[in-house]
């Protein structure tokens, strides 16, 4: 049963002299992504007055669409740190006090220092959540789980794999398991030939949680990549998976909130980030499955044997972690070209 959540005495407190000056902020996020829990959202306005509405995106490329053609519709954003920096030379967030976050003491430095969301030398983008983009594998399959990536290329898979339908995902996923960097890939023809030679094996391609899930449930398919915080949800919610970051490494990324130039709520925009990366918050969406969180002290509240500090947090496995950075638009334009083409001759 899940407990019932209100926020802290002292961030009650904190937050109730701006009830009498309520606003509606809207919020720019992935449908499902924490931001719009109905007890997160409750609990915001009960402390705060203010209330929230969601507007949902379904790529990066979508989001700064939104924030390009609806100047003044949002007031928080999520962004993935390697698009902060676009976001930010386009003008389209303005820089983040921090003085009116409390829970920014609690973020870990390594993070609140991160060079992508502290683009255009001021802080654009809070550090929210971070995790991996990696693969899980149906336990009912295996005895024991993989430790190698080439598990996707393994005949005895044939027709039970998938990946997901990103060109981006799938390059970089094809630069692991060639040994390369994925932030600066010098074999492109190595990445083509070995996403070609994956193509035969792959039953479906996934493009949400939601689809994954379903064919999880479903015993479709034996392995497939898939978001740590998806996998966390999915194992939270019964479904025969195990998360794998296999030896060759995985690919990282980092989730900040900002705030969009255009928004004239910025206060409460303010109010509602510091909310966000409060371990009250954290550890109550952690029980129903989330990424890692950027703030040390939130990820600390964890029980022992929670997915994020059992799997996440072991050192060993961050180590073979890459981050993602910024990608160009013509390199992007290049990956589509490519995995176009590799998915045409199928």
């Amino acid at each position: 049963m899940k407990r019932t959540f209100t926020l802290t005495t002292a961030i009650a407190a904190l937050f109730a002299a701006s009830i009498a000056n309520a606003d509606e902020i809207r919020v720019l996020n992935w449908q499902g992504y924490g931001t719009d829990a109905d007890w997160a959202t409750d609990a915001f306005t009960e402390a705060t007055g203010h209330t929230v509405v969601h507007e949902y995106f379904n790529s990066e490329q979508e989001m700064l669409t939104k924030l390009r053609t609806n100047p003044g519709a949002y007031d928080v954003v999520l962004i993935n740190a390697s698009f902060t920096p676009q976001a930010q030379a386009e003008g389209l967030i303005t820089s983040i006090d921090t003085a009116m976050i409390e829970n920014f003491d609690d973020v870990s430095a390594n993070m609140a220092e991160n060079d992508d969301l502290n683009a255009g030398g001021a802080l654009h983008g809070v550090p929210w959540t971070w995790g991996l983009t990696s693969f899980a594998i149906n336990t009912n399959t295996f005895d024991e789980a993989p430790t190698s990536i080439e598990v996707f290329w393994d005949p005895d898979y044939n027709g039970r794999v998938s990946i997901r339908d990103d060109a981006l995902e799938a390059v970089q996923f094809a630069a692991i398991a060639t040994g390369q960097d994925i932030n600066n890939i010098e074999d492109l023809d190595a990445i083509q030939v070995k996403l070609a030679e994956l193509m035969p094996q792959i039953k479906t391609y996934w493009g949400s949680e939601n689809d994954w899930n379903q064919f999880m449930a479903a015993d479709d398919l034996d392995v497939a990549t898939i978001w740590s915080g998806s996998a966390s949800r999915s194992m939270a919610a019964g479904l025969p998976v195990q998360f794998v970051v296999p030896e060759e490494g995985a690919i990282g990324w980092l989730d900040g909130l900002s705030i969009p130039t255009s928004s004239t709520k910025q206060e409460a925009a303010h109010q509602f980030i510091d909310w966000m990366i409060d371990p009250e918050f954290y550890t109550r969406w952690a029980e129903d499955g989330a990424p890692a969180s950027a703030n040390a002290a939130a990820a600390a509240a964890l029980p022992e044997d929670a997915f994020n500090r059992q799997v996440l947090g072991d050192p060993e496995v961050v180590a073979r972690v890459q981050f993602q950075r910024p990608v160009s638009d013509e390199t992007r334009e290049a990956y589509l070209t490519m995995w176009q083409a590799l998915k045409a001759a199928q």
